[in-house]
């Protein structure tokens, strides 16, 4: 048997290697993941054969997920979702076991057995994943979108069905006489459960919150973090609800405080190492050898299932008022297995209510599911976009509504994320006399402030189509105002290969991702802990004394080493001569002919410095990522970002543009 630290070690190794693996070949993570759990499982290499040592462990990621998630919700937003969760969800398990016991009658003429297992397997059958779903749709920013809230409650309301199902599955095998008593204790138990806990924890968290931060310790702040959401979390696993639920009640709780933000940064290393040893004890479930043995079977259990409950939750999520298209993309996301199914099927073989030999081909195919899961939710809008005509016509009405709105437009800034950080933008760009164009995929914040006059449009900004709406061909400026690097790189992609020349300011949290961000395009990346910092350290300056011009000199200079832009700047034709005779050093893009003298030779050949003028950027291709040096060597559409003074600009670029001499040819 492994120690603890070996078998920690093993994890956390093939965590490592999966996950670089994957992203190396741009597939999801989570498919690293299972893949590593599956080849290093009992049922393959044998290295981690100890998969219940770490299970529990791993199902505290699926908590801090919860957690997430319900950060994101507010008591409106829930009440707001009461028909989605206890109508389409309850829809979809009810009826998802109705089917389930239906083509039970069928699958009896191979496999003897009565309508009890017809229902158990319908109730497994009914789970779909949480933590691969959520995570893939916070990861693809659709958590806020029509389908995204759909298929959250959805989840919530299959949480919710977890105990009444499993004393179902547990009467079934024992005495079903008592099957009523125990439903009825059970709806007893989970709406008393719920109702004390949001009850209390409304009029306790904020002041409890506040007598901990007045303590103004981070590390007890983040040990009360955690005491509230395990705490939370334990309590409805002993009154017999999941411990997902109870992590998803108290991140809506701490939503509902001041401390929402620090606590959405503070949880996220556990959430992401936990969720990865969850989707890793999940593959190491699979048996590679029961797809060798009945790989026919196996694909049959895999998908019918699969298609049944994705054309089952497009049906009714379109009679719960949905367009075809985000009718579709539910169905899509929620399609898949799920972990509490793995649970029944544990329960399902104790009381003996499926043959042995089923259990694992089922087992099986919810765990190919899962492994599906991650490319059917990548590439549903194809899939939506191949099956439904009225959905194409629905995006061609969505981009048409944008690119009416821009029309007129010309000069202008699209502002990518209309969030807080979006809306100050758009403030101080109106105060400037400056227009703009916003895209968000917030409905309920595009509404309120398209409502209100603000120029906000629902559009997913990462789309090529989108940007083209909102004009991207006669904008000034990109500015992307969510830290989200994934959705940030495919901006600057679409940006860079239609108007290579357009400046993209990028937000972020930090400096991790900087250099990505600079190697894809972007003319700035703006990280949230260097202003943090700047402004920190012009407040302590000022309350230790220091002279208010001495501070904001510093912080200008901290500025100027750290942003290109600084260090010069973009002549505009209303820009005052004053503010060129104070400073004198500005910024002009140059971009070199095919037929330019300069192309093939290298800029030390060209000794653009005795001019004064140095060479901050070089542009290749639309890509902001070569770097400037005497050696490198020009080619032809290069785009150079000269630095200087006007005159000595002028006359380099006068160097570098000058058309090369013809030769005449000789015979």
């Amino acid at each position: 048997m492994t120690s603890p630290l070996e078998l920690t070690l093993v994890l956390l190794a093939a965590a490592v290697v999966g996950v670089v693996a994957f992203r190396s070949l741009n597939l999801p993570p989570i498919l690293g993941y299972l893949v590593v759990g599956i080849l290093i499982g009992p049922h393959a290499l044998g290295v981690a054969s100890d998969a219940p040592r770490v299970q529990y462990l791993a199902e505290f990621g699926v908590v801090f997920l919860m957690f997430s998630i319900g950060l994101e919700f507010s008591f409106a937003k829930l009440r707001a979702m009461r028909r989605i969760v206890f109508g389409l969800g309850l829809s979809q398990v009810v009826l998802t076991i109705l089917l389930s016991m239906a083509g039970g009658f069928v699958v009896n003429f191979f496999f003897r057995f009565g309508w009890e297992a017809s229902l158990a397997l319908g109730g497994a059958m009914a789970m779909s994943s949480t933590a691969i779903v959520t995570k893939l749709l916070a990861e693809r920013l659709e958590l806020e979108s029509a389908h995204g809230r759909n298929i959250i409650g959805v989840l919530l309301f299959q949480d919710l069905a977890v105990v009444p199902l499993l004393i179902v599955l547990e009467a079934l095998g024992n005495d079903p006489t008592q099957l009523a008593k125990a439903l009825m204790f059970a709806a007893v138990k989970i709406v008393g459960a719920l109702a004390l806990l949001l009850w209390v924890g409304q009029r306790v968290m904020t002041p409890w919150f506040n007598v901990v931060v007045r303590r103004r310790s981070q590390e007890l702040f983040m040990l009360n973090l955690l005491l509230v959401t395990l705490g939370i979390a334990f309590v409805t696993e002993v009154l017999g609800l999941s411990m997902a639920l109870g992590a998803f009640i108290a991140g809506i709780l701490i939503a509902e405080t001041p401390y929402r933000h620090q606590v959405e940064e503070d949880i996220k290393p556990f959430r992401d190492v936990l969720l990865g040893l969850f989707f890793i004890t999940t593959g190491m479930l699979l048996n590679p050898s029961i797809l060798v043995a009945h790989p026919v079977l196996v694909l049959v259990f895999f998908i019918v299932p699969t298609l049944t409950k994705a054309v089952l939750i497009t049906a009714l999520a379109r009679l719960f008022g949905a367009t075809s298209g985000e009718a579709m993309r539910t169905g899509i996301g929620l399609a898949q297995a799920g972990e509490f199914g793995f649970v029944m099927l544990n329960v399902i073989s104790g009381n003996k209510l499926v043959p042995p030999e089923l259990l694992n081909e089922v087992l099986a195919a919810m765990l190919l599911s899962m492994l599906a899961a991650p490319f059917m939710i990548q590439n549903a809008d194809r899939i939506v976009m191949r099956l439904s005509s009225t959905e194409w016509m629905r995006q061609s009405l969505q981009m048409t509504r944008i690119a009416t709105q821009t029309i007129k437009t010309s000069g202008h800034v699209i502002i990518c994320g209309y969030g807080r950080c979006g809306q100050n933008l758009a403030r101080m760009l109106e105060q400037e006399g400056l227009s703009y164009v916003a895209l968000d995929l917030d409905p309920d914040r595009v509404s309120a402030a398209a409502s209100a006059g603000e120029s906000v449009v629902f559009g997913d900004a990462a789309r090529r189509e989108s940007l083209l709406a909102a004009g991207l061909h006669r904008a000034a400026a990109v500015a992307i105002t969510y830290a989200e690097t994934p959705s940030a790189l495919k901006v600057l992609h679409h940006v860079h290969e239609l108007e290579p020349a357009l400046p993209v300011i990028v937000r972020t949290v930090d400096d991790a991702e900087m250099e990505k961000l600079v190697a894809a395009g972007a003319t700035e990346v703006i990280p949230e802990i260097v202003e943090g910092s700047l402004m920190l350290a012009s407040h302590t300056l000022v309350l230790v004394g220091v002279p208010m011009r001495r501070v904001v000199r510093r912080v200008e200079e901290m500025r100027d080493a750290r942003y290109s832009l600084l260090r010069g700047y973009f002549h505009g034709a209303d820009d005052e001569e004053d503010d060129y005779e104070r400073e004198g050093v500005r910024l002009q893009p140059v971009s070199l002919p095919a037929s330019a003298d300069a192309v093939g030779r290298t800029l030390g050949d060209l000794s653009l410095d005795e001019l004064g003028v140095n060479v901050t950027a070089i542009r290749r291709h639309g890509i902001r990522g070569v770097e400037p040096d005497p050696s490198t060597r020009l080619r032809a559409d290069d785009i150079l970002v000269l630095r200087g003074l006007p005159d000595a600009l002028a006359k380099a670029e006068q160097r570098l543009t000058v058309i090369r001499r013809s030769h005449p040819s000789t015979v």
